[in-house]
């Protein structure tokens, strides 16, 4: 007996950045070609949607490998269902405030440890400022760029684990396309 197929949301991490090149014609022809359905990606920077039985974690056991093997470099993947997407997108909106200028969401494999939560949010300063919630870390700029923002510490990033960061407009038009 077949099972249901799900609708997943699959965010690549650091692809077409410097010299980690994955076309998403390319990407798209070697997920179709390993049997996923409803294959589509939207824009350049490693949004992917895909349909499968698979469980998150059999999605991200089985694509890392493949896409490694494609490009020869590892690509890192956060799996999300579209309802989990939605909720970080209504998040994203109701954090912001009038002075919010730019604001990024950093999506990840894991909710952080409770612990972890204070040492993250920690790294928030003037004019910028990281806010915790499920399965994401909300980075909120006041009239600082993206560039500008202090490095999180090793200890931030490993308390976040496997992350990759989009804008809140992307994430609002994925959810928008694909939700």
């Amino acid at each position: 007996m077949m099972g249901r197929v799900a609708t997943h949301l699959v965010f690549l991490r650091s692809v077409n950045v410097g010299k980690r090149a994955y076309p998403m014609a390319e990407l798209r022809a070697v997920v179709e070609g390993a049997g996923y359905a409803d294959v589509a990606t939207h824009i350049q920077t490693g949004n992917l949607r895909l349909g499968s039985q698979r469980s998150a974690a059999e999605l991200t056991a089985a694509l890392e490998p493949l896409l490694e093997a494609d490009r020869g470099f590892e690509v890192p993947v956060v799996v999300m269902s579209p309802e989990q997407l939605v909720a970080v997108v209504e998040d994203a909106s109701a954090l912001a405030e009038d002075a919010v200028t730019r604001q990024y969401v950093e999506l990840l494999r894991a909710a952080p440890e409770t612990e972890d939560v204070p040492v993250i949010e920690a790294q928030s300063r003037a004019g910028q400022r990281f806010v915790v919630r499920g399965r994401a870390v909300h980075l909120l700029l006041e009239d600082v760029s993206f560039h500008e923002v202090k490095a999180a510490p090793a200890a931030v990033r490993r308390a976040m684990g496997v992350s990759t960061n989009r804008n809140r407009t992307v994430l609002e038009a994925i959810a928008a396309k694909w939700c």
